[in-house]
Order: structure tokens, then sequence, then C-alpha cells
């Protein structure tokens, strides 16, 4: 019993996400070194690769994927998962049009998209906590919850949105000319969501205490931690920012697509295991997410410009992911 209540001061939580602090440095150093390797390899073979104007919409495209997979690694790293963020972007957008359609100042429209994904996460951490159901079993449910609420609101069609909605998707900062198309509003909000949580995950109480809870689940609430109130916090965040990427979708296309982001939540793991986040909980970081977004996305974009087509796309991307998570289980051992 004593060696349960041995994390119970400070020391002891903020201890648990240093223990492996040297491995996580090698298994950082390791996955960036990925990046650089397949930036060379594509600027060398892919033409027009290494460009300000592909760079620009490489860090576009991958913006979303980033933003998804930082929500989902807070449930992974409590040993979880949350699986129905794709289905919560096509109705937190979907939400988001319908407010602008309403006469809601286009502002609130976004915030109402982002509210609706924060309600998801409350009820998916309520069933979770409350219910004690698995998180596979529960977001699985919300996902067909959420897709079939878009749908039916939508009756599966594209609405249209104001023409000011398209400002957040579409409009860019720091425009220079032809050469420097400047920085599109998704890449900064990807930049300062990655910063926020990097802070509240490795700065702040409830990140230790998200740490404590997917390493040991019985220690952290025998040290006094409000185990079930971290969980929901972070299926909350998780589908929140969820809600950012279904307006920030919505907003790029001036439409409601109820049948949009369909399977953009495996990305979203994808990115997450491929940074070194484990999918058995406690291990984690936001760096290594967007690393792994980034590995995603670099490979995407450099083989549809060498010409490979999605399904060879699927495969690569397959393989990458069994072999971080092989390398996981390799490293638990």
């Amino acid at each position: 019993m004593s060696n349960l209540r041995q994390p119970a001061g400070p020391a002891g939580l903020e201890s648990a996400p240093a223990a492996g602090r040297s491995h996580l440095a090698l298994e950082r150093f390791l996955t960036f070194g990925a990046v650089i390797v397949l930036f060379a390899v594509f600027s060398i073979t892919a033409r027009n690769f290494f460009t300000v104007r592909s760079v620009l919409s490489l860090l576009l495209q991958t913006s979303t994927t980033t933003l998804m997979g930082i929500g989902v690694t807070f449930t992974i790293i409590t040993a979880g998962i949350d699986l129905s963020i794709g289905s919560v972007v096509a109705l937190t957008g979907t939400m988001a049009v319908i407010a602008a359609l309403a006469g809601v100042p286009i502002w609130l429209s976004w915030l109402v998209g982002v509210g609706t994904g924060a309600i998801i996460g409350l009820v998916n951490g309520l069933m979770i906590t409350g219910m004690k159901l698995p998180p596979f079993i529960a977001t699985l449910g919300m996902t067909m919850v959420a897709r079939g609420v878009a749908l039916t609101i939508t009756n599966a069609n594209a609405w249209p949105a104001p023409e000011s909605f398209g400002s957040l998707g579409n409009d860019t900062l720091f425009k220079s000319g032809p050469q420097f198309p400047g920085i599109s509003y998704p890449v900064l909000i990807m930049i300062v969501v990655a910063l926020l949580c990097h802070f509240l995950l490795r700065r702040t109480r409830i990140g230790r205490y998200t740490y404590a809870i997917g390493s040991n689940e019985e220690a952290a609430r025998l040290s006094g931690i409000r185990v079930s109130w971290v969980k929901i916090t972070s299926y909350v965040l998780c589908a929140a920012i969820a809600g950012i990427v279904g307006v920030i979708l919505a907003s790029r296309m001036v439409t409601s697509q109820p049948n949009s982001a369909s399977g953009y939540e495996l990305n979203a793991i994808a990115a997450s295991v491929i940074g070194g986040t484990s999918l058995m909980g406690g291990v984690g970081t936001i760096g290594g997410t967007v690393i792994g977004s980034f590995i995603i996305g670099i490979l995407t974009v450099g083989l549809t410009m060498q010409g490979a087509n999605y399904f060879m796309q699927q495969i690569v991307i397959g393989l990458v992911v069994i072999g971080a998570v092989a390398f996981d289980q390799v490293r638990r051992k």
C-alpha cells in the first residue's frame, strides 16, 4: 500500500512524465530526423516540392490533421481513445453554418460550432466516467450519433454559408506578392493551439494528472486525483478542438458538409502514434504529434507529386503506423 501512496506528493506526480525523459528525447529526435529525411528525399525526387508555395500549401493541408491529433493525444495519454472526432467535425461545421444562416454574427457562429464540439466531448466523458463504458464503445457510438444528426438536420445536403463565413478558412496574413501568398489563418490557429496545449500538458497540474492517470489510474486515484474530472476535461478538449477543425473546413468550403471528414479520426490517431504517443497511455507529447502529422503530410504531398495514387499513399502510411506501434511495444518491453 505504501507503494501506491508514494506519488501523492507533487514531486511524485511531476516525476511521472519525466521518468523516461531521455528516451522521449531520443524518440523525438528520431521522428524529427524522419521529417528532415523525407523532406530532403522529396525535394530531390519531386519537382517543385521545395518551394515557398509548396511549403505553405503543405502547412495548410496538414493543419487539420495536426489539430485533431493534438486533441486526441490528450485522450490517448489517459489510456483512452476518441473515435468520434471525424463525425464531430462534420456536425460542428454544419451547426456553425446553420447559426450563420439564422442571422447569428459570423464570429459567434464559429463559437457555436466549437461549443457544439465541447458539448459532445462532455457527453463522451460522462459516458466513460459515469456509465463506465469503454472509450472505444462510447466514442464509436457517438460517431454514428453525431454523423446521423448532421445528415438529418441538413437532409444530407450541403448548405451554402454567407460569403463572409469563408474568411476564417481562406484569408491569409503577411501576404507579399505572388512569391509569398501569405500564411493562412488555419496555420496560425494550428500554431497557437499547439503552443497552448503543450503548455497545458507539460506545465500545469492537469497535464501532470493526465500523465499520472494514463500511467496508473488506481495509483492516481489513491493519490487524491479526481480521475473522472481529468478524463472529462480531456474529452471536452479533444472534441472542442475537433469543433475548431469543423469550423475551419466549413469556412474553407463556405458550405456545410455533413458527409465531410470521414476517416479523419484515423489520420489524427496515426499522427499521434507516429509522434510517440503510446496507445497504452501515460506517454506522449504535443510536439511529437505535430511531427507525426507532418510525416503524414509530407508523405501524402510527396507521393502525390510523384504520381502515386491514393491507394498507394494509404499503404505507405499504414506501414508507418504499424512500425510506430511495433516500436512502442519493443520500447515497453
